[in-house]
């Protein structure tokens, strides 16, 4: 059986365009496409998927190809990123490219709410953002999409490349270059290169780069490019620059920034954003809104009304204690930024509990005593670790440590904490977010 050309299959996308990697989410009429991994073979449930109401199945075993709903390819992952490709050549649209190794996916959260104020605006749903995530985003780009915002990650060296090559961004940003994925990465040298794919795609194809001036490494990675757009933190902004500088006002708890309207004047914009770490985030925000031209109030509400979800940088109230909620992930330099945030706020105890940083391979134990240290240093009651790595190391008495979260939400529960600020920071892998959601 001859397998089915790109322009063949979405020919069939035209009529259909849904697609569906998995036979759990079948919805009627959509395309179910078969993917295969180290334990799974979607080509088994092919059939299963036609019976629950999937118009068609990409397939690329031929010996489950049972009648004319099933369309051949030869590999389906090649066959879902070429799809999403020359569907996204459908469009002359911006397409805005954001990667980084911390604060990706509340810059493009931010991004999008501010340019979803002005235009039509299709973006990266969750963490949608891998070489599986990044076609389906893109798949769904519908007839009225003004512009696009992708969410690209990556923790090894070549996969940003890969993801540029389906999405073909027109605009890009990394947010920073951070101690993440080392293990993958090969260390900080291997990040620098990995993210600066982006930059190595944009400048290739003579499309606009947005950058951070203010953060390490990236001045450095975009050389002498001349289609950039610069932005950086200043304390008193000059139409010069116009749009492109942010004032960085407080962070008692939630971040207050001013930055220059239309009229030329200095607006002030309260968020719900906790952390100092969150300014570079909202300060992204402004300048591609600026750029975009989208007006003062439509940015100033879009930013303002802004409210972190998903266990990042969540306020959480419980009692009379405060819970800084971020647990969606964790690795040495977010891990050091909520610490400092968090030894900077004014409360009456002040507590930490720090889960196991993840995919750090040989730099692992390193990172994670330097982190105690830093700890140690702030002005913190209260230092629990949770995890086989922060729980195995030696030397630090004044800490509390505990195997994973069971053991801690035991001893937790027997404890009365009353009056108190606390930190909950770790990989997503240690489930930190249980101690407040149980």
């Amino acid at each position: 059986m001859q397998t089915l050309s790109t322009e063949a299959l979405y020919a069939y996308f035209k009529r259909h365009p849904q697609v569906v990697t998995d036979s759990r989410r079948i919805v009627a009429g959509c395309i179910f496409l078969a993917l295969k991994g180290e334990n799974f073979d979607g080509n088994r449930f092919a059939a299963q998927a036609l019976r629950d109401g999937a118009s068609y199945a990409i397939v690329d075993d031929a010996q489950v190809v049972a009648g004319e709903k099933y369309l051949l390819v030869e590999d389906g992952l090649a066959s879902l990123q070429a799809l999403a490709h020359y569907h996204r050549k459908q469009f002359d649209i911006p397409v805005i490219a954001i990667t980084g190794s911390n604060g990706k996916t509340t810059t493009k959260e931010l991004v999008s709410s501010v340019l979803g104020s002005h235009y039509r605006t299709h973006f990266t749903r969750g963490n949608l953002n891998n070489h599986i995530g990044v076609p389906l985003t893109l798949l769904s780009l519908s007839k009225h999409t003004e512009v696009a915002v992708i969410e690209m990650g990556a923790n090894h060296q070549g996969e940003i490349k890969v993801l540029c090559n389906i999405a073909a961004p027109t605009h890009g940003l990394i947010t920073n270059i951070g101690k993440a994925h080392l293990e993958g990465f090969g260390g900080v040298e291997g990040v620098k290169k990995g993210k600066g794919e982006l930059y190595d795609y944009l400048k290739a194809n003579k499309s606009v780069i947005f950058i951070n001036q203010d953060e390490a490494f990236l001045p450095e990675l975009l050389g002498s490019y001349s289609k950039r757009i610069p932005y950086f933190i200043s304390e008193s902004p000059s139409p010069d620059h116009y749009g492109y500088e942010t004032v960085y006002l407080e962070a008692n708890p939630y971040l207050k920034v001013a930055f220059l309207g239309t009229t030329g004047t200095l607006e002030t914009l309260q968020t719900q954003l906790i952390g100092k770490y969150n300014f570079n985030n909202i300060m992204t925000a402004i300048a591609l809104g600026r750029y975009f031209k989208v007006p003062t109030e439509k940015m100033k509400k879009a930013i303002a009304d802004y409210h972190p979800t998903n266990n990042r940088s969540q306020r959480v109230e419980k009692g009379s204690n405060v819970y800084i909620l971020d647990a969606y992930n964790a690795n040495p330099t977010s891990m050091r930024h909520a610490l400092a945030n968090l030894g900077a706020q004014q409360a009456t105890t002040k507590i930490a509990i720090l889960g196991d940083m993840l995919e750090l391979g040989i730099y692992s134990e390193v990172e994670h005593r330097l982190m105690i240290d830093y700890c140690l240093s702030l002005k913190i009651d209260r230092i629990i670790l949770v995890g086989k790595i922060f729980s195995n190391l030696e030397g630090f008495p004044t800490t509390e440590k505990f195997a994973d979260v069971a053991s801690l939400n035991a001893w937790y529960a027997q404890q009365v904490i009353q009056n108190s600020l606390i930190l909950i920071k770790g990989s997503r892998g240690i489930a930190l977010e249980q101690l407040v959601l149980t």
